[in-house]
């Protein structure tokens, strides 16, 4: 798993930076659109950076990017990908409900889960979806944030015969 391991109040931090971020390019109810986000602001998260498109037609959603340290954590490109196609069963209507919430409600969605299914139960995400919409109403794309928190499995320095 090569992604970013950070301690738990890091990963707050940082959600609280992107959400301030985020928070500062509303006026007055109007959500911000994805042409409004400028990623230098926060350049450093950029690796566990996503855009997920929102794909009313299908009632589904698509990673239109995927940061380069989200490879690490899914063992594979999710760039391109519908959820169903990131996650398995249980998982993906989990993934579906969250992102339909933050398109409904038109409110940032956070949350937490455990690494375990990649076989890094030490390993944790906080996650935070942001939505953005183009006419500044209707949500079309969600900004997404995930920041890997746990340990790195301790090495005993017990090497095998």
């Amino acid at each position: 798993m090569a992604a970013q391991i950070g301690a738990p109040a890091a990963a707050a931090r940082a959600h609280e930076e992107l959400f301030a971020y985020w928070a500062s390019l509303r006026g007055s109810g109007r959500l911000p659109g994805r042409r409004d986000i400028d990623p230098g602001r926060f350049k450093r998260h950029l690796p566990t950076v996503s855009l997920i498109d929102v794909l009313p037609e299908q009632l589904d959603f698509r990673v239109r990017l995927a940061g380069t340290a989200l490879y690490g954590v899914y063992g594979r490109e999710i760039t391109g990908r519908m959820v169903s196609e990131v996650y398995a069963g249980s998982a993906a209507e989990y993934w579906r409900s969250e992102l339909a919430q933050v398109v409904k409600e038109r409110r940032p969605s956070v949350g937490a889960h455990n690494l375990a299914w990649r076989g890094a139960s030490h390993l944790s995400i906080l996650w935070l979806r942001l939505p953005l919409a183009t006419n500044g109403r209707d949500v079309d794309m969600i900004l997404g944030f995930d920041a890997v928190v746990g340990m790195a499995p301790a090495a005993s320095g017990i090497r095998a015969a």
